[in-house]
């Protein structure tokens, strides 16, 4: 467990240096694809739902006022109306980052790639991330695919990173 635990805890420094190192541009594209009527989130719009309510929907467009246990009981409430959605994802990035958090918003811009993907499939990568699961060429198409298929090149780029690790640290199929 602690040679796993050694292993993940290098695999978070190694990707929050990366993301230090490119949080500029992370956060300038942040900027321009956030569905926030064109304003840039500070940490004075924290916290995000209280203060901006209206801006708070699902990937269906459904505002969060509208779901309500009424609603959802007349069934106009989905179980896609419960989801989050990557501009709210990545409004609280933005704030993060205003509070020099940097990580927090890279995590933020992680999680809105991942709203991209279905949730069968994401369980489906996770399980391939644990080690031993995955050889390195699956682990590398598993990366072409969120970047290719779902555009999640922040996730793509984690994936790689992990095949890298995987390989030097000998936690590869079949190494074990």
């Amino acid at each position: 467990m602690t040679e796993i635990n050694d292993l993940i805890s290098k695999i978070v420094n190694n990707v929050q240096e990366e993301q230090a190192n490119s949080s500029s541009n992370t956060t300038a594209s942040s900027q321009s694809t956030t569905a926030t009527a064109g304003k840039t989130m500070t940490a004075a719009d924290y916290p995000f739902f209280q203060k901006h309510p209206d801006l708070v929907n699902a990937p269906t467009g459904k505002n969060v006022k509208e779901v309500t246990l009424e609603a959802a009981i007349n069934g106009q409430v989905k179980p896609e109306d419960l989801r989050i959605s990557p501009a709210t994802l990545k409004a609280q990035g933005q704030i993060a980052a205003s509070a020099g958090r940097p990580s927090i918003q890279s995590n933020f811009d992680r999680a809105a790639e991942l709203t991209k993907i279905p949730d069968e499939r994401v369980l489906e990568m996770y399980s391939s991330l644990r080690p031993y699961r995955s050889s390195e060429q699956e682990l590398l198409d598993m990366a072409d695919e969120l970047e290719n298929k779902y555009g999640a090149k922040i996730c793509a780029n984690f994936v790689r990173e992990a095949a890298t690790e995987y390989k030097k640290r000998k936690k590869l199929k079949g190494d074990n």
